[in-house]
């Protein structure tokens, strides 16, 4: 179905361009469009994408990707709603504003299909995480074409709107809090002596490896798999000792909990 959908990116930043650079895998005709032209040429050189402009992309492509921050939607929907009003054949908008409602983008672009998105950064090497919620007059085939595009991503999982929020401030703003932790194992093993590209290395392939023993043990919870590695009396539980000490656990839940309210209250 990708082979004869075009879609459109208004806004190529990181979210953006990560997320075309997915629907060029995919196989779909991908336009581009940024007010940044060297981000819109590495597009085309690295995926094939065509640069475009928003006009362009409001009036032909299928499937219409908004990658602007949310402070400038108001006015990126502006240039386009009219655009949009005039057309006659099938289209959606899938927006990826942190924080911004369908009830919002409804009033901004009018009464037009749209599906909200919420993608993360691991998107780029395949292994991320999209969750979105779709607009009352978004159809099943738009949720179908969105997801061929998006397929090379990762995971794609629907969600009632009023938990977007609550699952973006986990997928979404997460991997920075998880390279904030391999950075901090990286300098600790410095700290004990390794050279810093082993001890790089080593920290990635932990995480990974720690990441997909959680992936295939689904019904195993982390606490459970954390306490298999404790010996009693051990190194690991004075480690993990520590990192109670400093309260690791109560921080990150409290990192998720701020990151969950400055998306609400982007959105306003």
């Amino acid at each position: 179905m990708t082979e004869a959908v075009k879609a459109g990116f208004i806004g190529c930043g990181n979210m953006g361009g990560v997320l075309a650079a997915v629907a060029a895998k995919s196989g779909g005709a991908v336009y581009a469009a940024d007010h940044n032209a060297f981000k819109v040429n590495n597009l085309a050189e690295a995926f094939g994408c065509t640069a475009s402009d928003a006009a362009q992309i409001a009036s032909e492509c299928r499937m219409i990707f908004l990658g602007v921050k949310p402070q400038v939607l108001d006015k990126a929907c502006a240039e386009i709603k009219g655009i949009l009003a005039e057309r006659k054949d099938r289209f959606c908008v899938v927006s990826m504003a942190a924080g911004v409602k369908l009830s919002a983008l409804s009033a901004m672009l009018g009464d037009v299909p749209i599906i909200r998105i919420m993608p993360n950064t691991p998107c780029a090497v395949g292994a991320g995480v999209i969750l979105y919620s779709r607009g009352g007059s978004a159809s099943d085939e738009d949720v179908t074409i969105l997801m061929d595009l998006m397929r090379p991503a990762g995971i794609i999982s629907e969600m009632e709107e009023k938990k977007l929020d609550m699952g973006s401030a986990l997928t979404g703003c997460g991997p920075a809090f998880v390279y904030m932790f391999i950075d901090a194992l990286i300098d600790g093993a410095v700290r004990t002596g390794l050279p810093r590209t082993d001890a790089k290395r080593f920290a990635v392939q932990t995480v990974l490896g720690s990441a997909l023993m959680c992936a295939q043990n689904g019904s195993v919870e982390p606490s459970k798999l954390k306490a298999d590695v404790c010996s009693p009396a051990g190194s690991t539980i004075e480690g993990v000792a520590v990192l109670e000490d400093y309260s690791l656990h109560a921080a990150v839940m409290e990192a998720l909990k701020a990151s969950y309210e400055r998306t609400l209250e982007l959105g306003k």
